[in-house]
């Protein structure tokens, strides 16, 4: 069993990154900017993904580290910043203000119910913060298509929305598709329809983003049937 974390490993980070950025230091770190690291922070990431599916848990440790090593450079190189600068310190304060404000089951006095119930009530106060005025908003519009149909429909779903994501017909087909090679085979299945498109000269990837834009259309105008009902 690992010993309780002190965080001192932390802060020898983020002062070695501060004079890997200081001058004196290394000139490749110096030149970068939020911009020229986003590549690396896309790719750490997707290392980190890929440690997760494979259970390889010295990889995953490695490439958390990676991960880390991003937030704290891009902090740093904020730190910088002739307007509207900000530190690590900062990043992580603004983080457990939110923890601490999502939380009031366990921070506050609300009382803890199921997971699901918990998530509704997350994206319910977050859209309170932001100001947003549906559960469409805030969706990154450049994540993976699959995993950008997954939010957007489980946003939906969280919000009591209800808008079809599919012609009937195309449904009826997905739901006996589906029947037919059961979970276990739902990998392959997409990768047929994939191969498939590809046949076709259809970019799989493309056409989904494009019925992911017509949903969003979809779900947004649900939302708004349903407040007129409500008014």
């Amino acid at each position: 069993m690992t010993a309780h974390p002190t965080g001192e490993p932390l802060l020898e980070l983020v002062r070695l990154m501060d004079q890997l950025r200081s001058p004196g230091g290394c000139p490749w770190d110096a030149r970068q900017t939020h911009r020229s690291l986003v590549e690396y922070l896309i790719e750490e990431s997707y290392e980190a993904v890929e440690a997760i599916e494979l259970d390889d848990r010295s990889a995953l440790r490695e490439e958390l580290g990676d991960v880390l090593l991003q937030v704290v450079f891009h902090a740093r190189i904020a730190q910088e910043a002739v307007s509207e600068p900000f530190s690590i310190d900062d990043v992580a304060a603004g983080i457990v203000a939110k923890l601490i404000a999502r939380h009031p089951h366990v921070f506050g006095d609300a009382t803890g119910e199921s997971a699901d119930h918990l998530e509704s009530r997350w994206q319910a106060m977050k859209s309170v913060e932001k100001g947003r005025t549906s559960v469409t908003e805030g969706i990154p519009e450049a994540m993976p298509a699959l995993l950008l149909a997954a939010k957007l429909l489980r946003r939906a779903e969280h919000g009591g929305v209800e808008a079809e994501v599919a012609t009937a017909p195309v449904r009826a087909a997905a739901d006996q598709a589906f029947d037919s090679v059961g979970e276990a085979g739902l990998g392959q299945l997409l990768l047929a329809l994939v191969d498939r498109a590809r046949a076709g000269g259809i970019d799989a990837d493309a056409a989904l983003r494009q019925a992911l834009r017509e949903h969003r259309v979809a779900v947004v105008a649900a939302e708004v049937a349903g407040l007129g009902d409500h008014a």
